[in-house]
This record gives structure tokens, C-alpha cells and sequence, in this order.
């Protein structure tokens, strides 16, 4: 079907070709990639846009011995495409199927595991200095772009590469920018000779060579660094350390590969600007690449999904109640990290513009910053993915914790994500938001008791988290209303003998159907922090085994909390903590991966049953 793309399994075959052949190859590639996704779902958007660079690096750099470093990793598909894994693209982030992000178990191809972003330049560093210290000649690439650049972490590591004599490149994959005339003919032109040997020797011991080149004579009598300063954005990135070069057209490949192969010879840290359009050469997804980005099953000769319309997500649920509540409370503030979309931010940043805050991929500096506003009475809503939230641990214990300020939380994607597997999995905020002072930890069962407990949590007059999971409810109507929930009280949802099982957020409803068969108790407990120690004690006075169950590390959680108030109290009752075990779990289908856990109706089930005898 696709002739040259079927003739290569392996970077080293990519080479052999006639770099004639590479549009070719670049045209097959991206059709592969289409069709593919269509089929799986993914990431789209950012993939067509790298499809030609992908090609280049593989091209030029002697992989796997030269290490890529792909930021973010949801725009490796091409990559894997071309190092043996086209075949396996059918089983893209399925059960037992290869990953939607690199992972290092997978491809000696993939140099280092990503999911968050703005760790490749720092990880590139370090091989590029251990290949220094070990007296080899390989490379290290750091390829980072779709807004990773936005994190501190990035200037970090550019700070650290650019005072060392490293053999760094560090590419910017520019896709937020359309390609605008500067990015043409003779822009390409001044890369290539950027990147080469003799302008090289030249700026390293502070020669003027630019006069000699036709295409830039007008400049002949200017210094270098105002002649690439003029052309390009070079300022900034040279500040730091590096040689700069660019920006460069991302889908011009004959480009592409002139350059690498000067910049490959280069020593010392160098900055390559390219750039790129997001769903380049698929009309759908360049028309509209947000759509694109993460999609599932689609046409592929239009875009149109074929995915079928679910229940109301929790996700939109809390998009609505911040709408609901702004129109209420003036002082309310929308912030998030770079996640505006997938958290449900977009009505609420359309209606209330002055008051939405995307801060880009800097969630330390999202919750600091959300510690500013409440400091000076306004009343801020954080909207961050729990796998996001554990990278500004510190801020949230220094800076809002320990001032006891009231900043909401609304923490999506809590729990198991399924196809996006351990890299996005909400899996330990239980564990580490309750052991924090002044928390406030809720979890909800179903879509309307999310809305209580946001109206709640922005209520409180101290730092609250609601953690929600990803995707639909279990169908509850939402009330048009609001009501403020009795903190620290839970209920009881069904009366059984024997067995009572205490169920945190999600879980209640595989609860209640185990109990079914069980005749057992159910505990919709909603709180984590502050526990209903009264309901606890309760259960375990009138019960011969308690069982608490939830969508978390068992390690630390919620399990962990009822334990210690039986301990502190002095009771004694047989006791069973269901929860995520002490793993990283891989991708899949989220309901199939509760059931391999234990956590389905059935699995609860078994284990109770196995406890009792």
C-alpha cells in the first residue's frame, strides 16, 4: 500500500535512501498516520506537524547511539513509525499495545520516558555530559515545543546547558506561529550557512564572514551578531549560551537535513528554531489542530468522529459550575496551566476573559500566583489534571497550606485515565493532598454531588481540593442549584449486616452493586480530609469487617486514614483497604483496568469473600 514507507523497519534503511526520495516518504508517512489514528484514536495534530523533522533527525543523526529526547512525547508517533513500530500502531495505547509516549522498556529508539513536559532539555544535558565524561562522539537532541517552552524547568536546564562546553542541540519545535515570509528562501539560505564549518570557525574567534554572501551583502559592513539579531530571534536563546539558528520552515526537508548535517559537526551548545503547523497536510486538523490534538476513532477522508455521544463528564460539569459561580461572586479567578480545554475553562474564559489566567505549562507558578489573588481577597479556582497538580507539591504546601489560603482546587483526571496510561493516572493525590495541614479533600460520587462540592470547597475559608475522574458520571442529573455540603460528614447509601464498605468517590458505584449480592453496608464517605471519624467508629462497632475502596494508591490513601482513626481510637474490627496497588499501571481501557485491580463489582466481590474465610 504504501510503497517506500513499507520498505523501512528501522532508521538505518531511512539512511540508505536517495535524499531524493525523502518528500516521498514524508507524503506516505503522514497518510500512514491519518489512517492509523483514525482507527485508535490519539494524538493527531502534533504528530503531522513533526512528520518532516522526524524524518531529518532519523536521517542525519546515527540513531540509537545519537539520543532524541522528544518533550511531552505526544508527538512521537512518526518516531515510532520509522523504528520498527508501524506494525504495532494498530495496538496504539490499547491493553499489552505499544504507548502513546516513549517509553524506555519499548525501543532502545526511545532515549528517555516522557508524558510532562519541559524535561528534555534537562535529560539531553545530562547524556550529552555523560558522554563527555565516558570519551564518546554521540549526540544528544532535545526536540521541545507545543508550549513547553512556557515552563520554567526549560530555562532551568538552558541556564545549566549554555555555561557548559556540551555537545547539545536543542531544537524548538515552533508550531504556534504560522509560517510567515521571514521563514522563506533566504532565511533557509542564512541557516545553512549558520550552521556551517567556516562560519562557525569565524564566529568563534570573532570574524566578520556575512559580507561574502550575496543573498545578506547589504549587511557586509554590520557585526554579526546585528545581522542575525535582525533576521532572527536569536537574543535570548544566545544570552543563554547557545549558537542560534533559525527559524528554518519545518516541512522544507531539503532544509531540514542541509542543516542538521552542519549543525552535527558543530561543537558546544546549538539552538535550532523550526517551525512547523500543527496538522500539517490533513485540512481538518489545520482548520481546527485544538479538535486534533487528543481525538478518538474518526474518518479519515473528512475528521468527522465516529466516537458515539456519552453522558455529561465531570469535566463539563465543573465548566458549568464556574460559569454559574462567577455570575454569582465577582471575587471568583480561573487559572490553569496550559489546560484550558481539557479541564472545561473555555465557556467560563469566553464570558469572563478579565478574570481567566492561562499561565501556560507552569503550574508552580500557577499556584504561587493563585496565593497572590487570595492574599488580596479574591477567591481563585486552580483547574489542574491530579498528575499535573504533583508538580507544584511545594508551592502547594509553602505557599498555600501554610497560610492557610483559600484557593479551590478542582483536580481532574483523578484516577486511572486509561489510554494515556501511567504518565497521565491520577493515582496518588489522596496519599499526598491528606497528609498536608489545612486541606480540605472531597471526592465525589457522581455528577451532581461534584457541583455540591465545588459550591462547598468555594465556600471554605482555606485551600480545598475536589478530585474528580476523567470521562462521564455515573448519569445523576445535576441540580440548577447550589448547596453547601456539612464538611467532614458522610452518609450512609445502603443498610446491609456484617460487612460495611466504606466507598471514596467514584468507587460507590461498584460498591453498592457488590453490596447487592454481598448484603452489605455502604459508606458514601465524601470526605477525605476531615474524615467522618464518627461514621467510621459507627460502622466498625455494628460491623464485623470494614472495606474501603478507592480509585488511588492503597499506600497512604483513604484506606490509610480509616486505619489510623481505628488505631488511634483503640477499636479492633478485621479490615480490607481496596485501592490501586503499589505499581505504575499501563495503558488501556479504563474499565478493564479496574477490573484487573480488583476494583469492579465483581473483584470487590471476590476479595471480600476471600477476607471472610
Amino acid at each position: 500500500m504504501y510503497a517506500l514507507l513499507d520498505t523501512i523497519d528501522s532508521p538505518e534503511q531511512l539512511r540508505q535512501l536517495d535524499r531524493k526520495r525523502l518528500p516521498e516518504l514524508a507524503r506516505e508517512l503522514r497518510e500512514f498516520l491519518i489512517e492509523s489514528v483514525s482507527q485508535t484514536g490519539g494524538h493527531l495534530s502534533s504528530n503531522l506537524g513533526v512528520v518532516e523533522l522526524t524524518i531529518a533527525l532519523h536521517y542525519v543523526f546515527n540513531t540509537p547511539e545519537d539520543n532524541l529526547v522528544w518533550d511531552v512525547g505526544h508527538q512521537t508517533y512518526p518516531h515510532k513509525i520509522l523504528t520498527g513500530r508501524r506494525a504495532a500502531m494498530s495496538g496504539l495505547r490499547k491493553p499489552n499495545g505499544i504507548a502513546g509516549f516513549p517509553r524506555r522498556s519499548e525501543s532502545p529508539y526511545d532515549t528517555f520516558g516522557t508524558g510532562h513536559s519541559s524535561t528534555s532539555i534537562s535529560a539531553a544535558l545530562g547524556m550529552a555530559v555523560a558522554a563527555r565524561l565516558n570519551g564518546a562522539d554521540n549526540r544528544s537532541v532535545a526536540i521541545i515545543g507545543d508550549g513547553a517552552m512556557t515552563a520554567g524547568m526549560a530555562f532551568e536546564a538552558l541556564n545549566n546547558a549554555g555555561a557548559m562546553d556540551t555537545n547539545l542541540l536543542v531544537i524548538l519545535n515552533d508550531n504556534d506561529m504560522s509560517i510567515s515570509p521571514n521563514v522563506g528562501a533566504l532565511n533557509n539560505y542564512l541557516a545553512k550557512l549558520l550552521s556551517g564549518k567556516l562560519y562557525h570557525r569565524m564566529w568563534r574567534s570573532g570574524e566578520k564572514v556575512l559580507g561574502v554572501v550575496p543573498p545578506v551583502l547589504e549587511f557586509a559592513k554590520r557585526a554579526e551578531e546585528h545581522v542575525k539579531g535582525m533576521m532572527t530571534p536569536s537574543t535570548l536563546f544566545e544570552e543563554f549560551g547557545f549558537n542560534y539558528i533559525g527559524p528554518i520552515d519545518g516541512h522544507d526537508l531539503d532544509t531540514l537535513v542541509a542543516t542538521l548535517h552542519n549543525i552535527r559537526r558543530l561543537k558546544g551548545p546549538q539552538f535550532l528554531h523550526v517551525v512547523t503547523q500543527k496538522g500539517h497536510g490533513f485540512l481538518p486538523a489545520e482548520e481546527d489542530p485544538g479538535k486534533f490534538h487528543g481525538v478518538g476513532k474518526f474518518d479519515p477522508r473528512n475528521g468527522d468522529s465516529v466516537s458515539a455521544a456519552g453522558r455529561k463528564t465531570y469535566t463539563q460539569v465543573f465548566g458549568e459550575w464556574l460559569v454559574d459561580m462567577a455570575a454569582q461572586d465577582e471575587r471568583l479567578i480561573g487559572i490553569t496551566p496550559a489546560m484550558s480545554d481539557g479541564s472545561g475553562m473555555n465557556a467560563f474564559a469566553e464570558q469572563y476573559p478579565d478574570r481567566f489566567f492561562d499561565v501556560g505549562i507552569a503550574e508552580q507558578h500557577a499556584l504561587t500566583f493563585a496565593a497572590g489573588l487570595a492574599c488580596d481577597g479574591m477567591k481563585p479556582v486552580v483547574a489542574i489534571y491530579s498528575t499535573f497538580m504533583q508538580r507544584a507539591y511545594d508551592q502547594l504546601i509553602h505557599d498555600i497550606a501554610l497560610q492557610n489560603l483559600p484557593v479551590v482546587f478542582a483536580i481532574d483526571r483523578a484516577g486511572l485515565v486509561g489510554a494515556d496510561g501511567p504518565t497521565h493516572a491520577g493515582s496518588f493525590d489522596l496519599s499526598y493532598l491528606r497528609c498536608i495541614p489545612n486541606m480540605l479533600v472531597m471526592t465525589p460520587s457522581d455528577e451532581n454531588e461534584c457541583r455540591q462540592m465545588l459550591y462547598t470547597a468555594f465556600r471554605h475559608d482555606g485551600p480545598s481540593a475536589v478530585r474528580y475522574p476523567r470521562g462521564s458520571g455515573p448519569g445523576i442529573n445535576v441540580q440548577a442549584g447550589m448547596q453547601a455540603i456539612p464538611i467532614g460528614r458522610g452518609e450512609i447509601r445502603r443498610q446491609g449486616e456484617r460487612i460495611a464498605i466504606l466507598a471514596f468517590g467514584s468507587m460507590l458505584k461498584p460498591a453498592l452493586e457488590a453490596a447487592e449480592k454481598l448484603g452489605a453496608t455502604v459508606a458514601n464517605m465524601k470526605f477525605v480530609k476531615p474524615l467522618d471519624i464518627e461514621l467510621v467508629l459507627q460502622l466498625a462497632e455494628n460491623h464485623e469487617l470494614l472495606v474501603t475502596i478507592e480509585e488511588n494508591a492503597i499506600m497512604g490513601g483513604a484506606g490509610a486514614a480509616v486505619l489510623e482513626t481505628l488505631q488511634s481510637s483503640g477499636k479492633v474490627v478485621k479490615t480490607l483497604c481496596l485501592g490501586l496497588p503499589d505499581e505504575f499501571i499501563e495503558h488501556g481501557d479504563h474499565e478493564t483496568m479496574l477490573r484487573n485491580c480488583g476494583l469492579s463489582p465483581e473483584g470487590i466481590i471476590s476479595a471480600i469473600e476471600k477476607k471472610l474465610t
